[in-house]
């Protein structure tokens, strides 16, 4: 019986490892953050800061998501991107890390263009994207926020300014440095 309980905690450990239920797919409501920390420290938007464009779209799994109730609560960072995209994919698994460790004061949210359903689950499986992935079937929030090519990154503070967005995209380092930058406080 005790080999068929070890059994089972192997079994279910790598099962979290590898991104959990392959039946679920990655990115769906299950990676929404909790709670916003108590004392979360963030810094003020400059005056005049344009509102981001707010959309709602549809999660991996089917769940509708309203950016706008995550920017309520807390600063957003949108990862436009796709699975094909080679350039995303040299710096997915450094981008999940910083989500992981920020998970909760910033919420990281992927938007995925042009890609099918198999290929995108696989790519954030195995780079360990733990973070919510839209859906943008027919490209309208790539359009809404100007995003000609995946790779882009989108800061947008508590409240829903957007603070600044880079085009080609950044490697983890330096949105790290850019998030405590003009968001963290």
């Amino acid at each position: 019986m005790r080999a068929v309980a070890v059994l089972l905690a192997v079994v279910l450990g790598v099962a979290a490892c590898d991104g959990g239920d392959p039946a679920t797919p990655a990115g769906g409501a299950a990676t929404l953050p909790g709670p916003v920390p108590a004392g979360l420290a963030l810094r003020p938007v400059p005056p005049g800061t344009p509102s981001a464009p707010v959309f709602t779209g549809t999660l991996t799994d089917g769940t509708g998501l309203a950016a706008a109730d995550l920017w309520a609560e807390r600063p957003v960072v949108l990862l436009f991107f796709s699975s094909w995209c080679t350039t995303c994919a040299e710096r997915q698994s450094a981008l999940s890390e910083l989500a992981r460790g920020l998970r909760d004061r910033v919420v990281f949210v992927g938007v995925v263009t042009e890609d099918e359903p198999a290929d995108l689950d696989s790519y954030l499986r195995s780079h360990r994207a733990e973070f919510p992935v839209v859906v943008d079937t027919d490209g309208t929030i790539s359009r809404s926020y100007a995003v000609r090519e995946p790779g882009a990154v989108v800061l947008v503070a508590k409240g829903g300014a957007l603070l600044r967005g880079w085009p080609g995209g950044l490697d983890a380092s330096t949105l790290d440095t850019r998030i405590r930058e003009l968001l963290l406080g």
